[in-house]
C-alpha cells in the first residue's frame, strides 16, 4: 500500500529511520557508506537545548503558493514565524510573478476551551470565511500540535466542507510532537499535494486538426524535466540550473515553491523529474514516479563543481545528451576554475566549520574542499542513508579526520566544538550563526535566496563572499570582545558530547 492512500505521512525515523543523535568522525561515516548502508542507532541526550519544529519549515513552502491561504489550525503563536518568512513571500513573487504580495495565513487560535470542547466547529467557520474573503485557489488547513493532542479530525472537516467552497482544500499534518526530524515537515506538504491537487490529464483522440498540435506537445514533454524548487533557493538558483539544463536541450518546470497550485499538474506529465536537495525531494518524486510514471533522479545536489557536473551528467545521460555535457561541463569548469585563481591564496590554511540541514552542510563542504577551504567540523540537523554517497566524497577529499555531529541544533555542543577547533570561518543558518558570531568567528549565511549558491555560478559567488568575509574579521572580533555566551569555562573544558547517549556513551548526570 502506499503511503499517499494514509491521511498522515509516516514519520522519517519509520520511513527513512533517520537520526538526530550522533557523534562520529567523517572518515568513520565513509567507511560505513562504502558498506552500503550508513544506518546508525539514533542516541538520545540527558540534555537538549531548542530544535526545530515541523511548522517552520512546512510554512516557508506553504506561504509561498499563489493564490493560496494558509489556515494555522492551531494556538496563534505557532505562526509567528511566519512574519519572518514574508519578506522572502514578498521578493520571491516580485521576481517570479512581477508582484509583490504577501503570504496570507489565518489561525483559528485554539484556546482552553477549545481543548476542552473541540476546536472542529472553529475550524469549519474559518474555513468558509477564509474562502468568501479571499476566495484563493487553495486552502492549506496546517494541524499544529494541540489538534494532534484533543483529536480534531482536520482531513474529516475538509471532506464535510469542500461542498460549500470553492477553494481546494489541503489538509497538512504538521502536530511537531509526533516527530523530532524536522524535515518530515516537507513529507507532510507533498502529501497533501500528491492526494488533493494532481490528477493524471492527457488528451486522447485528438480531432484531425490538432493532431500536429499534439504532436508537437508531445515532442516538447519528451524533453521537460520538473526542476524541484525549495524554500531555501532563490530565483537565481534556479535560473542557473535552467540555464545549464537549456544548454543540453531541455525545458523546465520549476516545481513547487511559488508554482501556482493550478499548474501543479504540469509535474505529471513531463519526462523526467531532478532532485535538487534529496532531503526535500525524495517523498514526493518516489510519488511522481509511483502514480505517473515519471522517472526521477534523486542523487546530487547541484552545489559545488564535482556535484553540479555530476547532477549535469546524470540528466544529460537520460536524454542521450552526454556530448553536449561534457562539453559544457569542460568549459564551465575551465572558466570557473581560472576565476577562483584570485581568492586561493586567502584561503589557503583557512579552517571552517558548517551547519545545516543534512544536503546543505555535506554538498556545501564540498564545495569549500573545492576553492582550497579546510573543514574541520560539520553539524548536520539529521541523517539518513541519502547522505552516503556524499560522506565518501568528503572522506577523500579531506586533509585529516574531522567531527561530525548529528544534532537538531543544540548550540552548547556547537559552542564547545567552535572553542576546541578554532575555525577561521563558520557557515550556518542566517538564525544560528550567533554562536560563532559571538565567539569572534567570522560567520557567512549558508543560504539566503536573494544570493547565488547552486551551480557553477554559486562556486564563485561563494567564494567571492567569503574572500570578503576572511579579508575583514573586525566585525565579528569586536562582537567577541563586547559579548559573551551563556556557557561556563567549565563546559568548555568538558568533552562536547558527554551529554550524549549513542554508540555505548554514557549519559552526563
Amino acid at each position: 500500500m502506499s503511503y499517499f492512500d494514509n491521511k498522515v505521512p509516516p514519520k522519517r525515523e519509520d520511513r527513512l529511520k533517520a537520526v538526530i543523535a550522533h557523534e562520529d568522525t567523517i572518515c568513520n561515516m565513509a567507511r560505513k557508506a562504502g558498506g552500503k548502508s550508513c544506518l546508525i542507532d539514533d542516541g538520545e541526550r540527558g540534555f537538549t537545548q531548542g530544535s526545530i519544529c515541523l511548522l517552520l519549515p512546512a510554512l516557508a513552502m506553504l506561504n509561498t503558493l499563489p493564490d493560496n491561504v494558509v489556515l494555522l489550525h492551531s494556538a496563534l503563536g505557532c505562526g509567528s514565524c511566519t512574519h519572518s518568512q514574508n519578506a522572502n513571500v514578498r521578493v520571491g513573487s516580485n521576481i517570479r510573478q512581477g508582484k509583490a504580495k504577501d503570504g496570507i495565513w489565518l489561525s483559528t487560535a485554539l484556546d482552553e476551551t477549545d481543548v476542552i470542547s473541540g476546536g472542529e466547529p472553529k475550524l469549519e467557520q474559518a474555513i468558509i470565511e477564509a474562502d468568501r474573503r479571499y476566495r484563493p485557489s487553495t486552502i492549506a488547513i496546517v494541524a499544529g500540535c494541540v489538534p494532534g493532542i484533543i483529536g480534531d479530525d482536520i482531513d474529516g472537516v475538509a471532506l464535510k466542507i469542500q461542498p460549500q467552497v470553492n477553494a481546494r482544500l489541503l489538509p497538512v499534518h504538521c502536530e511537531g510532537f509526533k516527530t523530532k526530524i524536522w524535515a518530515t515537515a516537507y513529507d507532510a506538504v507533498y502529501h497533501t499535494i500528491g492526494r488533493n491537487l494532481l490528477e493524471e490529464r492527457g488528451i486522447h483522440d485528438p480531432a484531425p486538426e490538432d493532431e500536429l498540435a499534439v504532436f508537437l506537445e508531445q515532442q516538447r514533454l519528451a524533453r521537460t524535466v520538473n526542476l524541484m524548487n525549495v524554500s531555501s533557493m532563490g530565483r537565481v538558483d534556479e535560473q542557473e540550473l535552467e540555464r545549464l539544463l537549456n544548454s543540453i536541450g531541455l525545458e523546465t518546470n520549476v516545481f513547487p515553491v511559488f508554482s501556482h497550485p493550478d499548474s501543479f499538474i504540469k509535474a505529471t506529465r513531463a519526462a523526467l523529474s531532478i532532485s535538487t536537495c534529496p532531503t526535500h525531494d525524495d517523498y514526493f518524486l518516489g510519488y511522481l514516479q509511483e502514480r505517473f510514471k515519471v522517472p526521477s533522479i534523486i542523487r546530487h545536489m547541484p552545489i559545488g563543481i564535482d556535484n553540479t557536473s555530476l547532477w549535469l551528467r546524470d540528466v544529460a545521460a537520460v536524454f542521450g545528451a552526454e556530448e553536449q555535457a561534457e562539453r559544457l561541463i569542460a568549459a564551465e569548469v575551465a572558466e570557473l576554475k581560472e576565476a577562483l585563481g584570485e581568492f586561493r591564496p586567502l584561503f589557503e590554511g583557512k579552517k571552517v566549520f558548517v551547519s545545516a540541514g543534512e544536503f546543505r552542510a555535506l554538498a556545501t563542504s564540498r564545495l569549500l574542499q573545492e576553492i582550497g577551504l579546510e573543514v574541520v567540523g560539520i553539524r548536520s540537523f539529521h541523517h539518513d542513508d541519502f547522505a552516503n554517497v556524499e560522506y565518501e566524497k568528503l572522506a577523500g577529499e579531506a586533509k585529516s579526520d574531522y567531527v561530525v555531529d548529528i544534532a537538531n541544533v543544540q548550540p552548547f555542543e556547537e559552542a564547545n566544538l567552535l572553542k576546541r577547533l578554532k575555525p577561521d570561518l563558520f557557515l550556518g543558518h542566517a538564525n544560528g550563526n550567533m554562536t560563532a558570531a559571538k565567539l569572534g568567528i567570522p560567520t557567512h549565511v549558508i543560504y539566503n535566496t536573494g544570493l547565488s549558491y547552486i551551480g557553477y555560478r554559486g562556486v564563485y559567488e561563494v567564494a567571492r563572499r567569503l574572500h570578503r568575509q576572511l579579508k575583514n574579521p573586525s566585525y565579528n572580533r569586536n562582537l567577541s570582545q563586547n559579548t559573551r555566551l551563556p556557557y561556563t569555562e567549565n563546559w568548555y573544558g568538558a568533552e562536547p558530547f558527554s551529554y550524549l547517549n549513542t554508540s555505548g556513551r554514557a549519559v552526563n548526570e
